[in-house]
């Protein structure tokens, strides 16, 4: 099922339909249909054709109050009738696809077609063969047999070629395999709340059919298209659909249409699922872009597309939420391109209007195949620092490689050419020649090998598998990973802006405190000792003024706590209703949802949630509970002792904020105050003019919430500040409150000098007279700030905004930032790296963040910082490691090629060389698990170089000792050991025992520094802890292995001949010489080494232009695979002036067509005002940079798919 193409799950649907259309009341096209109109028109065509929307339930055999029945049978019908709710993926990349890939690579194919030369001049005997007067080092030890086996080098490179490939290949191809697993793990998480059988359950997303009744709440992801039953103050975001930013009111009689993709801003209510999966708008705009189409040849390396396998609510990525503007930037060239350009983006771009809009295709265009990372994290100005240092290192490398293999070729030809024809004065002769360009052929590949040598190919390899590999292990630290990099960052930060709720505190929340008739009770009072007038009062305004989904269940086990569903604060409120004996439900039971007469939905603005209802009496009562200090100013009388309101005036409030409710505050306690009104029938109160209803209210009590915080936060806290961050807590509660328990988890400590603000006094603080926000404000306050208190969501976003733009210290701060609210998700996007919650996070604030926390904890933060280190740690050990051998191997192959005309390493051994310490060390070296240690230093700045002084010192220091004693081999080895001399041996000569000995050595070298490159600070133990990681011992033990299989039964293709068992011991005897040299070199102080240079750091001068960078973005950020594809930046420029050229013909021809669009835009939009009209015109756009002819015919027919309101 999984890899049926959308087209073809277009065209079943459409055929089990007309078989079974009779069985409901409508078929999937008229309820298709009906979703794609709006507001008004839409209310029109429902009375027209089906009377309202009870009488489409009715067709669907559904009830709005019960739901479906739920039976297996009936859910089954529906899939197939009206489709399952998810979009089916794209298949994977084959693992024959992965293989052409690793063959692009340049230094590759330099290779095959040099050993493809080789191998065809082995097999052509050319006549002057024989011909002695040919070359000078002919002849001499090349016997017949050996003449023949001249085909074997070719074939042997070829092998090996091969074999990297295949590696490369798998490493991509098990990437794959675990980004679709991680992939399918976020999905199965979401899940979403229907009625069914009259029980309101969880099901997971997919699950969804039409006609299902699914609960929306204020920060839902709408998982499927449906209509508005039943609901309050809905308010949802359409901007994903229709580019405007605008909340639109959603109301049965006049918007009833809600769809999948949007988000729900505020309020509440039940809708009617009437199209899932490839039929809701967003999988039309899906289906329509091909999302599971094979046009798209770019595929994009990184596995998972953002809209791979997603179920409708895009779990990941900015996917489904933002289809319309993946639609509006992926359309060109006729090729979906991955242009998830991120909500917060397409938010600015809506400002700006059609203009911005119009820019963006260009920028889709030539970005197309660039790395998913990118596309995810557009509103990451830079690039994750790790890679902007190591593209940075990896084309410094790849460089000097090309230079030093250049100069190899050179002097190795010129060597020839003057020897054979100067020196010794030949003829160049015609028959003569085949056996020159053999000659010729041979100096070629082994300039290859050094460049193949030089190449860190490996370094891209590595930070690839190290994040992988840390990935799947932060899944068991309670950490989802959704966006790579985020990992890395982590490891950098020295910020953290955390919520309270949840996060510091165990969101269990508690009554401890109340003040009810004039009485302050410390702990839960005698229900007898409140009069009973207060307490019905009491009881109602709880059980009626709070979400109906918020309920206390019973303990799973026996002994446990009871479990609060729904909202944490409501729950609370509920839970003191039951300790004072009474019950909530029967209240509920007799005031159904469906008779609130009006619903004031709780927000970040209104601080409050107010309910009305009818009396019996045909008068209204208004229960109010909300922040107290918010709810009591509006309060102007109080219920006493005996239960009668009495007057409550300005100056009792200030006596009572000092006596009751700072009090509860100091302790750690959230107070809410209860609060009721009445209103008379007639004449009805305007319900609309908030400002005249929330007032006159009569105070009813004052409760004290507790959170208590969690036991482990405040260790956690504590081991972030050694490490050097800074814990900041930034929470809409009181300030008192919040102090209380910042001291409780050590975010402060008393006799400290720090700041503790409330929202209001710190925008006073950072804005100018004209209420400008000024950096240099904000930098007098971020570095002591430690508590921001009562602060909305645009605070939060405005002081992480201004640490991260902060040039107050000499390093630029990384900021990670926790949210669970959907008002969080622009200070998570805006965050280095944003945490949502896994269980009380809203989908929005998920969506918009970089990792999920699935266990809502601080502690797991710090497991993040920990492993982010580690990846960073892990990368440096790889590069001290790779960078010796590079080095060692280039000089050796160089100065060898230059002195003796041949490289002491063949072009055979240089690749499995480049294969141990490329794919293998990268592997083994990238999965060592992090330990408690990497807490203790402070975090590495932006502009800490890659390779510090201390790796610096460790290479150059490693690569003295290997050079020595290859030289040493080279020069004197044959005298030591008694053996033939290697040096200037004819073409075809059989390998020797001398070359073999110092392809041995080198080998042991290698294999001994890899352990020594497990510490990279300079510590003496570099066995620590090498048993905790078991795939570093496999490798280093399967390469020894593998390397005596080479040695003994390489022969002719390794160029190696069989060594004796006392030569094997002095070549392990020099490698293990590598770890005491080790131990030499930590002893020398790098203090005292002022002259080493220190490598791969990214300079302040290059992370300032951002636009600059966002447009470079582009051509750096192959680090993953492109870094050593010099071409791709030729396609890149033909690509954007194709494309320019491509929009400016557009233009010209396709200004009729934007008219058209205009003219049909116009008559749908009579409803609404002038403005929207600028939305159609942009959105179709990159539909007609298509050119305008090849739109699909079902976006031509249907207006409102290009955005059109």
């Amino acid at each position: 099922m999984g890899d049926m193409t959308n087209s073809d799950f277009y065209s079943k649907n459409q055929r089990n339909e007309s078989s079974h259309g009779g069985e409901f009341g409508c078929t999937m096209e008229e309820l298709r249909s009906l979703m794609e109109l709006r507001g008004t028109e839409a209310v029109v065509k429902i009375k027209e054709t089906y009377g309202d929307t009870e009488a489409i339930c009715r067709r669907l055999k559904t009830s709005p109050t019960e739901g479906l029945p739920g039976t297996a049978p009936d859910l089954e019908k529906r899939k197939q009738i009206f489709g399952q709710n998810f979009i089916p993926p794209k298949k994977p990349k084959t693992f024959l696809q992965l293989v052409w890939e690793a063959l692009q690579d340049v230094t590759l194919i330099i290779l095959e077609i040099a050993a493809i030369i080789s191998l065809g001049l082995s097999f052509y005997h050319p006549p002057g063969e024989s011909n002695e007067g040919c070359a000078t080092a002919q002849g001499g030890a090349e016997d017949e047999g050996e003449a023949e086996a001249g085909w074997i080098e070719g074939a042997a490179i070829l092998l090996s070629v091969i074999c990297v490939v295949l590696v490369t290949a798998f490493n991509d191809w098990s990437k794959e395999k675990q980004f679709r697993g991680l992939q399918s793990r976020i999905e199965q998480e979401q899940k979403f709340t229907v009625v069914r059988a009259s029980q309101v359950v969880q099901i997971p997303v997919a699950e969804i059919v039409v006609g299902d009744i699914a609960q929306i709440k204020y920060g839902d992801l709408l998982p499927a298209d449906g209509l508005f039953i039943q609901g309050n103050d809905l308010k949802i975001d359409e901007s994903s659909l229709t580019g405007e930013s605008d909340q639109v009111r959603k109301s049965v009689d006049k918007d009833p249409m809600l769809l999948s993709g949007t988000h729900v801003m505020e309020g509440s209510g039940r809708m009617v699922v009437t199209a899932v999966g490839v039929n809701s708008q967003t999988g039309i705009i899906f289906t329509l872009l091909g999302a599971g189409g094979e046009e798209e040849e770019k595929k994009d390396k990184k596995g998972v597309k953002k809209g791979d396998g997603l179920q409708l609510p895009a779990a990941d990525g900015a996917a489904a939420s933002n289809a319309a503007d993946s639609a509006n930037a992926s359309l060109v060239n006729g090729k979906m391109q991955d242009g998830n350009v991120d909500s917060s983006q397409s938010k600015a771009k809506q400002q700006d209007g059609a203009a911005a809009m119009e820019m963006q295709p260009l920028k889709s265009a030539e970005g197309g195949d660039a790395d998913d990372k990118k596309k995810a994290n557009m509103h990451k100005k830079e690039k994750s620092v790790l890679q902007g240092k190591l593209t940075k290192l990896a084309v410094q490398i790849g460089k000097a490689g090309l230079v030093m293999s250049a100069i190899t070729v050179i002097i190795l030809v010129l060597y020839f050419t003057v020897d054979t024809f100067v020196v010794n004065k030949k003829p160049w002769l015609p028959e003569c020649t085949p056996v020159y360009v053999q000659y010729f052929v041979k100096f070629f590949i082994i300039g290859v090998t050094v460049l193949v040598v030089a190449v860190p190919e490996g370094l891209p390899l590595a930070v690839t598998i190290s994040l992988a590999y840390s990935v799947k292990k932060m899944m068991k630290d309670n950490n989802l990973v959704r966006h790579l990099d985020a990992c890395e960052t982590m490891g950098n930060a020295t910020a953290i802006c955390s919520d309270k709720t949840g996060t510091l505190t165990t969101n269990r929340m508690t009554v401890v405190q109340a003040y009810v008739g004039d009485v302050h009770y410390k702990e839960i009072p005698d229900p007898s000792s409140i009069n009973a007038k207060t307490m019905e009062l009491l009881v109602n305004a709880i059980a009626i003024n709070s979400a109906y989904t918020t309920k206390i269940l019973p303990p799973e086990k026996e002994g446990a706590l009871p479990r609060q569903v729904g909202n944490k604060t409501e729950c609370g409120l509920l839970g003191f209703v039951l300790d004072l004996k009474q019950d909530y439900e029967p209240v509920r039971n007799q005031m159904p949802e469906e008779k609130l007469y009006k619903v004031y939905t709780f927000n970040s603005v209104r601080k409050s949630m107010s309910t009305v209802v009818k009396m019996p009496d045909e008068s209204f009562r208004m229960y109010s509970k909300g922040a107290s200090e918010i709810v009591l100013k509006k309060c102007c009388k109080i219920l006493n002792g005996a239960g009668e309101p009495r007057v409550f005036r300005p100056r009792d409030r200030d006596e009572m904020v000092k006596k009751v409710i700072e009090p509860m505050a100091c302790d750690g306690l959230r107070t809410i105050c209860v609060a009721y009104r009445d209103f008379p029938s007639s004449p009805e109160p305007d319900w609309d003019s908030e400002n005249d209803i929330l007032n006159d209210l009569t105070c009813i009590c004052v409760v004290g919430i507790e959170d208590p915080v969690r036991p482990e936060v405040p260790e956690a806290i504590r081991k972030c500040q050694r490490a050097g961050i800074t814990v900041r807590m930034v929470t809409g509660d009181n300030i008192n409150t919040a102090r209380a328990i910042a001291i409780k988890c050590g975010i402060i400590h008393p006799g400290e000098d720090f700041l503790c603000l409330e929202g209001k006094e710190f925008n006073r603080r950072i804005r100018n007279e004209k209420g400008e926000i000024e950096q240099e404000r904000i930098d007098k306050i971020w570095p002591k700030l430690r508590v921001l208190a009562r602060s909305s969501p645009t605070d939060k976003h405005t002081l992480v905004k201004g640490i991260i733009d902060s040039t107050h210290t000499e390093q630029r701060q990384v900021v990670a930032v926790t949210g669970d609210g959907t008002n969080d998700g622009p200070a998570l996007k805006k965050a280095d790296v944003g945490f949502a919650m896994g269980i009380a996070g809203t989908d929005v604030a998920k969506e918009a963040s970089d990792i999920i926390l699935t266990d809502d904890n601080f502690s797991s933060i710090v497991k993040a910082v920990m492993w982010g280190r580690n990846v960073y740690d892990s990368i440096s050990k790889f590069l001290q490691f790779q960078l010796t051998v590079n080095v060692v191997a280039v000089i050796v192959a160089f100065t060898g090629a230059c002195i003796t005309q041949d490289s002491p390493l063949k072009a055979v051994q240089m690749l499995w060389v480049n294969l141990i310490m490329d794919t293998f060390a990268s592997l083994a070296l990238a999965t060592e698990p992090p330990t408690e240690t990497l807490l203790l230093r402070k975090p590495y700045g932006r502009n800490k170089p890659l390779i510090s002084r201390t790796m610096m010192k460790n290479i150059l220091g490693h690569a003295v000792y290997q050079l020595t004693l290859i030289f040493t081999l080279l020069f004197v080895g044959e005298k030591m050991f008694q053996i033939d001399s290697g040096r200037n041996a004819p073409l075809h000569s059989p390998p020797s025992e001398h070359y073999t000995i110092i392809f041995n050595t080198f080998v042991m070298m290698q294999l001994f520094n890899e352990i020594n490159a497990r510490k990279i600070h300079g510590e003496r133990n570099v066995f620590d802890g090498i048993f905790r990681n078991p795939i570093f011992c496999t490798i280093v033990l399967g390469t020894f292995a593998i390397q005596i299989v080479i040695v003994q039964f390489g022969g002719k293709p390794f160029s190696c001949s069989p060594l004796q068992l006392d030569q094997w011991m002095w070549c392990i005897f020099i490698g293990l010489g590598e770890l005491v040299w080790g131990q030499v070199i930590a002893t020398i102080p790098t203090s005292r080494l002022k002259f080493l240079k220190e490598a791969g750091r990214l300079t302040q001068k290059e992370e300032i232009p951002e636009e600059e960078l966002n447009e470079d973005v582009e051509e750096i950020d192959h680090a993953e695979r492109e870094l050593r594809r010099g071409q791709i930046l030729w396609f890149r420029g033909l690509n954007r002036i194709q494309t320019q050229i491509e929009v400016v013909n557009t233009f010209k021809s396709g200004a009729s067509f934007q008219g058209a669009l205009r003219r049909q835009s116009s008559v749908t939009s009579q409803s609404q005002d002038v403005a929207n009209l600028s939305s159609p015109s942009r959105v179709s756009l990159p539909n007609a940079l298509s050119s305008p002819t090849s739109l699909p015919p079902a976006a031509a027919g249907h207006p409102r798919r290009e955005g059109v309101p």
